[in-house]
């Protein structure tokens, strides 16, 4: 059995959680998440406390089973405290700003870059070299991360660009003179 899909979910106070067929709706303090799961996962509400089972050890029941469960965790936890993720710029000159709820980056290219966050996800600057993706969707913040990374990712020889801030960037040596 899945060590992840048999562990029990509790479902904090102030937190509701419906299922209609297998669709299943959490709303919390900070929003609400909904996510329909694959048929044959068989998800079950009882008090305060949700159990994910599987019909059968085939393998792609094994690995549906974990990941019911682990989406479900994330659903509940993201409407309790939103996930975030930071950014950090690296570039002389590079920088980031808001305008409104859009983001304005100048990063080297010879024009500025606009990005449009959709609905669900908060971007924050806290400094010109920072930018802070907020939302109560996991997967979604983590895409728009993504995202804004991909507009000029790290290169390896300075290290300029769009980073995580937890990222480590593996330095190469630059080119070395020679005959």
């Amino acid at each position: 059995m899945s060590r992840i899909g048999k562990k029990i979910i509790e479902v904090p106070k102030g937190v509701t959680v419906t299922k209609n067929g297998n669709v299943v709706k959490v709303k919390g303090p900070k929003g609400e998440l909904e996510n329909s799961f694959h048929a044959r996962m068989t998800i079950e509400i009882k008090d305060n406390e949700i159990t994910v089972n599987r019909p059968d050890d085939i393998k792609e029941n094994k690995a549906l089973h974990g990941l019911t469960r682990a989406l479900i965790q994330n659903m509940i936890a993201g409407v309790v405290n939103p996930y975030s993720k930071t950014l950090e710029i690296v570039g002389v000159g590079y920088r980031a700003e808001l305008k409104g709820k859009n983001l304005l980056l100048n990063i080297g290219y010879s024009h500025p870059i606009y990005f449009i966050p959709p609905d669900g996800v908060l971007l924050q600057t806290p400094a010109q070299t920072q930018i802070v993706v907020t939302g109560i969707d996991k997967q979604l913040v983590g895409l728009i991360a993504a995202k804004i990374r991909s507009i000029r990712k790290p290169e390896p020889y300075k290290g300029k660009g769009i980073k995580y801030s937890d990222e480590h960037i593996q330095r190469k040596a630059g080119k070395t003179a020679g005959k």
